[in-house]
C-alpha cells in the first residue's frame, strides 16, 4: 500500500471506526468502507479494514468483558452468524449499492419514527416473544451487512436503541457481538479470495492505528450521560443512513 491517498483514507477510516466502536456501539462505523473505497475497490476496502477491526474487537473484549447483556447476546449472536453465512454464499451476487440504499432508507425512517415517539410506543407494546424475534431479525441483517460492507452498526442500533440500556452496557454488548461477527469473517473472506498476501500485510500495518481511534472513543464515552449519548447515536444513525443512501443512489 504505497498510494498516499489510499493510506490517508484508510487511516482516517480506522480512527473513525475506533471512535464509533468504543464510544458509540459502532453506530457510524459503516462510513469506513465508503471512505477507503474512494481510493480503491469496495472489496479491497472491506478486506483491508478487517485486521483493524479485529484489533479493536480484542480491545473491546478486554475493556467491556464485564459490562455486557449476556441474555441479549445469546439470541443475537446465532442470528448474526446466520447473516454471515448468507453473506458469504451470496457475496458475488449481492448488489452492494442496492443494499446500501435500502439500509440507508431504513435507518432514516427509524430515526424519524424514534423522534416522533412511534418507535418507543411500538417497543413498549411489543411482547417478549416479539422482541426476541426482532432481535434475531436485526442481528441477522447486521451480520449480513457487516459481511458485505462492514455496515452492521445501523441494523443493530435499530434493535438496541429503543431499549435505552445503560450506555456502557450498550457499547459492551455491541463490542462482543461484533467481535464474534468479525472473527467469523476470516474463513469466508479467504474462501472468496479477498485476502491476497499484499492486502493482508497492508491491513496488518494499518491495524497499528486502531488503538488511537479506540482510545478516543473510550474518552468520548465518559463525556456524555444517557440522554445525550442516545441522541448522538440517533444523529449518527441519521447521518450514516443519509451516507448509505447517497452511496447506494
Amino acid at each position: 500500500m504505497t498510494d498516499p491517498f489510499l493510506i490517508t483514507m484508510a487511516v482516517i477510516a480506522v480512527i473513525i471506526v475506533g471512535i464509533s466502536k468504543s464510544g458509540f456501539g459502532a453506530a457510524f462505523g459503516n462510513l469506513a468502507v465508503p471512505l477507503v473505497a474512494l481510493a480503491t475497490t469496495p472489496a479491497h476496502a472491506v478486506a483491508l479494514l478487517l485486521p483493524s477491526l479485529m484489533v479493536m474487537d480484542i480491545l473491546g473484549l478486554v475493556v467491556f468483558r464485564r459490562r455486557i447483556d449476556m441474555a441479549l447476546l445469546k439470541q443475537m449472536i446465532p442470528a448474526g452468524l446466520t447473516g454471515i453465512a448468507i453473506g458469504a454464499l451470496t457475496f458475488q451476487w449481492v448488489s452492494v449499492d442496492g443494499l446500501k440504499l435500502t439500509l440507508g432508507v431504513l435507518s432514516i425512517l427509524f430515526v424519524l419514527q424514534r423522534w416522533s415517539g412511534i418507535a418507543s410506543r411500538m417497543h413498549a407494546a411489543a411482547s417478549a416473544r416479539q422482541d426476541r424475534w426482532l432481535g434475531r431479525f436485526w442481528s441477522l441483517i447486521s451480520g449480513f451487512t457487516s459481511f458485505v460492507a462492514h455496515a452492521g452498526g445501523p441494523p443493530l442500533s435499530m434493535y438496541l436503541i429503543p431499549k435505552q440500556m445503560d450506555r456502557v452496557i450498550y457499547v459492551g454488548t455491541s463490542a462482543v457481538f461484533f467481535a464474534v461477527i468479525n472473527a467469523s469473517k476470516w474463513l469466508p473472506y479467504i474462501w472468496l479470495d479477498l485476502f491476497p498476501l499484499d492486502t493482508l500485510m497492508a491491513g496488518a500495518l494499518l491495524a497499528v492505528v486502531s488503538p488511537v481511534g479506540y482510545w478516543l472513543g473510550l474518552r468520548s464515552l465518559k463525556w456524555f450521560d444517557g440522554p445525550v449519548f442516545y441522541r448522538i447515536i440517533e444523529v449518527s444513525l441519521l447521518l450514516a443512513g443519509a451516507k448509505l443512501m447517497w452511496d447506494g443512489w
